[in-house]
């Protein structure tokens, strides 16, 4: 098998020595008698790092025959001009002979590169274009973990006074985190209430449970009613904290009324124990009225 190292189109001793019919020691003896006709562009010795690598892409050394499997010392490798010159050392009708067919086919492995060095060319620039769609994909798929990473939910946030964007952010993306219904128990609701709402999705209801002089009107609540229904007010004084709960499941204790998020220092906390979710939503069905 002619195989390519150091981009020289060469043969590995052994493979030469099953051919002419003799072992690869004494074909190694033969050049080493007359060394001088073997210069370093006729035979070389592959690395350590060559010849594992060319084992693990062909099985020649590999085979169970014992042709380089324990050998003592690394490969010798036969370039054209070094095989032309070894019929010469060999002196053998068999050594002529082999290397007239060596020969052709070296001839015809570099008649086939010549003429598919197009093709060749081509399967290179596919493979270094799917290398660099290979490399931006992972480069995209890097930035995702890491935006994930850094935008991964706290189950605690605290806000200082001034931050009114951030609140309000935050506070709308919680409501719109919601599918089915949103339950507010916040004692001091107004149309800024409202107006952070409405940031839910469709077709989502909203409760809000709140003081009874609330300054929410009635025409405030059919005004909202109108755009971005249903919203409906109940009245309780049994809650002195602000909570919000997303569709039964999922509460947060908020330490400001949501009108006012921002402008003093205040904090929110997930409540991940849904027993107090659901004892939560029980007292509100106990102690309200509308």
């Amino acid at each position: 098998m002619i195989y390519v190292v150091r981009n020289q189109q060469v043969m590995i001793d052994s493979d030469l020595a099953m051919l002419y019919q003799v072992e690869t020691k004494r074909l190694n003896e033969a050049v080493k008698r007359n060394i001088a006709r073997f210069p370093e562009e006729f035979r070389f010795q592959l690395t350590a790092e060559e010849t594992e690598s060319l084992r693990s892409q062909f099985a020649t050394l590999n085979e169970n025959d014992g042709r380089g499997k324990h050998r003592k010392y690394l490969p010798y490798v036969f370039t054209e001009q070094g095989i032309a010159m070894l019929s010469a050392v060999l002196r053998s009708d068999v050594a002529i002979q082999v290397s007239i067919s060596i020969m052709k086919s070296f001839v015809e492995m570099r008649r086939f590169i010549a003429n598919n060095a197009l093709l060749f060319e081509r399967i290179s620039t596919v493979e270094l274009r799917q290398l660099e769609y290979q490399k931006q994909t992972d480069e995209k798929l890097e930035q995702i973990f890491e935006y994930i990473s850094e935008h991964e939910e706290s189950s605690q946030k605290v806000f200082f006074d001034g931050q009114i964007y951030d609140a309000f952010s935050l506070i709308v993306s919680l409501i719109q985190k919601a599918d089915n219904e949103i339950t507010l128990i916040d004692g001091y609701v107004d149309v800024g209430t409202l107006n952070l709402l409405s940031k839910k999705k469709d077709n989502v209801a909203v409760t809000i449970y709140t003081h009874n002089r609330t300054r929410l009107s009635e025409l405030d609540v059919n005004s909202f009613n109108a755009q971005y229904p249903e919203l409906e007010v109940k009245y309780t004084d049994v809650f002195h904290d602000r909570f919000l709960i997303l569709d039964h499941r999922i509460a947060y204790h908020i330490g400001a009324s949501l009108k006012d998020a921002g402008k003093k220092c205040f904090g929110i906390t997930k409540i991940d124990d849904a027993g107090i979710t659901r004892d939560i939503l029980q007292r509100l069905e106990l102690e309200s009225e509308e």
